[in-house]
């Protein structure tokens, strides 16, 4: 290989982001056959002009409609619209230059093409300093070429990439509108955060219908953009949360270690020097308020909500469910920052020790894909995962780096269950005025969170049937509904100890209070003092 000329620093203005050193790393170690993943043509063929001016090399972009067009540089008759005698029209260029077939992919069913792409790379790599660009939205590469080109995963548009386009749109404002949140470093760091994993056009248009819409910039305007991306993916769902941390009853500490977390992912907390949030694991009793935390977190930290459905993942063609695990994480990097939520884990990724004889180790390597990601990302997705049996979890999963926190979410005590019910009828618009809440409180010993909305739900149902006219309940209304319900502080007692005692060592508490020890009695079970045993945690 010849000796590469040194490369002239870059003028003002033309930095260079992370996908255009790569390539440019990648020309002067004289790469032939570099496959681009990207559908922003536009901002992918800007870059690769910018470094043929670099270079002093020729720029020449094919299309099966327009054949080759000249970007930079001299190109002699480029009317060719065959796939293989455009392979032909670069061998046949003389000097140094980067050629760019748009949506080639679609002709490597060929096995002509094939050849003839093989043979070009070597021919390339041998003779001269041509470079070609495979640029497309989708891989798609035969096995035949998998060792002769390279991949780049074109990087959607950076934060400063983003800021340029905000501050263009703040000189452009029409007359009548106002800047809002970009007057201020802080508003304007939130836009573009709002703006972060979409493309350059479509930030420019979402920004844009902002201001035709609002007369400024609006966040979830901007954000609700996003939830468009989410659902291409068809794996990710992006949930629409209502609810914030007030909306959760109890579990104080598990809520100010999130309220804590809040503004962690800002660049004043890494010129701090706070690490970015990795996760938490909640593990607990079924119904005391694992997921609604998730859904509120999105809420409370203003951060897109995106559930990844584990079923989803696992596909019938071989490589899919890899495929998709990866996909996945992609799109949830793509967008961030953002929350992302896994549902009762356990079982999305149950069978992983037995994976090699049950399904070929699919499983097992979509879970060591995930962990992986976990361990390794440095991107600001927090994710938050839920487990009711935490036993049937991987040990992997569990150990220190994977998440910043375990905690154990038990059944609410009885000032939590208080605060629940009041939160649920305020809900359901209905008074506690008239409630005899003492009365109540005391029928629903050991009631989960969702039990005590079920109490609730009865309740208007009976109240309903009883006069539609009259609004607000009573509460042998609210008795009569909570004696409907069997708990699961009864019907599961020995799993639920069986889960406080793995907790006792291995997890933090969610609440302040502690829960009582459960006692069954002979008809329903009975609640101890407030100083009777309780959990060592």
């Amino acid at each position: 290989m010849s000796q590469d000329k040194p490369v002239a620093a870059a003028p003002e203005g033309e930095e260079l982001n992370q996908s255009e050193r790569e390539v440019l790393d990648l020309i002067r170690a004289r790469y032939s056959l570099i496959y681009v993943v990207s559908s922003e043509e536009a901002r992918v063929e800007a870059s690769l002009l910018k470094l043929a001016r670099r270079r002093d090399m020729k720029l020449g972009v094919w299309s099966i409609t327009r054949g080759f067009e000249q970007r930079f540089g001299t190109l002699k008759g480029g009317d060719v619209k065959d796939p293989i005698k455009a392979l032909d029209y670069i061998n046949a260029q003389e000097g140094r230059g980067l050629f760019v077939l748009r949506d080639f992919h679609a002709f490597v069913n060929d096995p002509t093409v094939v050849r003839k792409l093989r043979d070009l790379s070597h021919d390339l790599r041998n003779k001269t300093q041509k470079h070609v660009f495979i640029l497309s939205a989708v891989t798609k590469i035969p096995p035949e070429l998998e060792k002769d080109l390279t991949i780049v995963d074109w990087a959607l548009p950076n934060r400063s990439e983003i800021a340029k386009v905000v501050d263009e749109l703040v000189r452009q404002l029409p007359q009548g509108c106002d800047p809002g949140p970009a007057k201020t470093a802080e508003g304007r760091e939130a836009i573009v955060d709002a703006a972060l994993g979409l493309t350059l056009m479509e930030a420019e248009n979402t920004l844009a219908k902002s201001i035709v819409r609002h007369r400024t910039f609006d966040l979830p305007t901007i954000l609700s953009e996003k939830k468009h991306i989410i659902r291409k993916s068809g794996i990710l769902e992006y949930y629409e949360a209502e609810d914030n941390l007030d909306s959760i009853g109890g579990l104080e500490i598990l809520k100010t270690w999130l309220t804590k977390r809040r503004h962690a992912f800002t660049s004043e907390a890494r010129d701090f020097g706070l690490p970015m949030p990795k996760g938490i694991l909640l593990l607990g009793v079924p119904g005391c308020g694992k997921s609604l935390t998730a859904k509120a977190v999105g809420a409370a930290w203003q951060m897109p909500l995106l559930r990844l459905d584990v079923g989803k993942i696992f596909g019938g063609l071989v490589g899919a469910s890899e495929e998709n695990i990866r996909k996945a994480l992609k799109t949830a990097e793509a967008v961030a920052p953002a929350v992302l939520w896994l549902d009762e884990m356990e079982k999305g990724f149950s069978g992983t020790g037995s994976s090699n004889m049950s399904d070929g180790g699919t499983t097992s390597r979509v879970f060591g894909t995930f962990v992986t990601w976990m361990q390794e990302k440095s991107s600001p997705v927090f994710v938050i995962a839920t487990a009711n049996d935490v036993r049937a979890l991987p040990p992997e999963l569990l150990r220190k780096g994977r998440f910043d926190e375990i905690f154990f979410v038990d059944l609410p005590t009885m000032e939590e269950r208080a605060e629940i019910l009041k939160i649920h009828l305020s809900k359901k618009k209905r008074s506690i005025e008239a409630l005899d809440m003492h009365r109540l409180i005391e029928a629903m010993p050991d009631f989960s969170g969702s039990e005590v909305e079920q109490v609730v739900v009865g309740a208007l149902y009976e109240a309903f049937d009883a006069n539609p006219h009259v609004r607000d309940l009573t509460t042998e209304q609210l008795l009569h509904g909570a004696k409907e319900i069997v708990p699961l502080a009864v019907t599961m007692q020995e799993k639920i100890a069986d889960m406080r005692e793995w907790a006792r060592t291995r997890a933090r508490t969610a609440s302040v209070i502690k829960s009582p020890v459960l006692k069954k009695s002979r008809d329903r079970f009975t609640v101890p003092s407030e100083d009777a045993g309780r959990l060592d945690m």
